[in-house]
């Protein structure tokens, strides 16, 4: 049987718990055993990207000994995975603890790649036939490139119909602290996503990170626009369970 570490994030923990445990169920229903480590915390990505650098490495190590051994890292989030894979590398370079660092890095994967790359998951789509959009988040594109492995995912359910985005990989204004500190210029590339959703006619747009997903989806509902926002794993479990979204 195969191991794994499981990595909430803090937006899994305290706004979508239903796609954290949707997470996990998917890991489970392919047999593989979950290791939740109930210590952990943030990856250290806001802290991070605002310049506290000292206060990154203090929350990056507490994580790394956390997880202790061979198991790999799974993450259901393409931005704390590319984070926590990459991000920590850098902010460790030259670090007498480097060694340490990247020996974690090598085993962190997002969870779209460890279904679809290691694991070959076949899916039975028990859904009716719907139109779906897909948002790429920044991070998950740039850094941890998971965003294939999370179409393919989506591309092996039979009646879903996955749209194209115009502007698929523009950013939709979240970024973490960016949108507290410019929350004009946020808004503003959030309208803009929200049209390009609209044009596509899909009833549903998903996304692979919970940031970009609450970003959007709260645009949405504050304009009316009839589409529904849909973590990715929340979206996979009710396409296989037959459960409405």
């Amino acid at each position: 049987m195969n191991k794994v570490y499981f990595f909430a994030t803090c937006l899994g923990s305290l706004a979508m718990q239903e796609a954290v445990l949707n997470a996990i169920r998917l890991l489970r229903r392919e047999g593989v055993e979950v290791i939740f480590k109930k210590n952990q915390t943030c990856c250290g990505q806001p802290a991070f990207n605002s310049g506290y650098f000292k206060e990154s490495k203090e929350i990056a190590l507490h994580n790394i000994r956390q997880f202790k051994g061979d198991y790999p890292i799974v993450v259901p989030s393409g931005s704390c995975a590319g984070m926590m894979s990459s991000d920590y590398l850098e902010l460790f370079k030259g670090d007498s603890c480097w060694n340490e660092v990247n020996e974690f890095s090598q085993r962190v994967i997002e969870l779209s790649q460890y279904l679809d790359e290691i694991l070959n998951v076949e899916y039975e789509d028990k859904g009716a036939e719907i139109k779906v959009a897909w948002h790429s988040n920044c991070h998950a594109l740039r850094v941890q490139k998971s965003i294939q492995a999370s179409k393919n995912l989506i591309k092996r359910l039979k009646n879903v119909q996955l749209l194209p985005l115009e502007f698929e990989e523009e950013c939709c204004g979240f970024g973490g602290t960016f949108s507290v500190k410019e929350p004009e210029i946020s808004n503003a590339m959030a309208l803009q996503k929200v049209k390009d959703i609209q044009g596509t006619g899909a009833q549903f747009l998903i996304s692979g990170d919970g940031g970009c997903l609450l970003n959007i989806q709260g645009t949405m509902q504050r304009l009316g626009v009839d589409v529904k926002g849909v973590h990715l794993y929340d979206f996979l479990w009710k396409r296989l369970e037959g459960e409405s979204l």
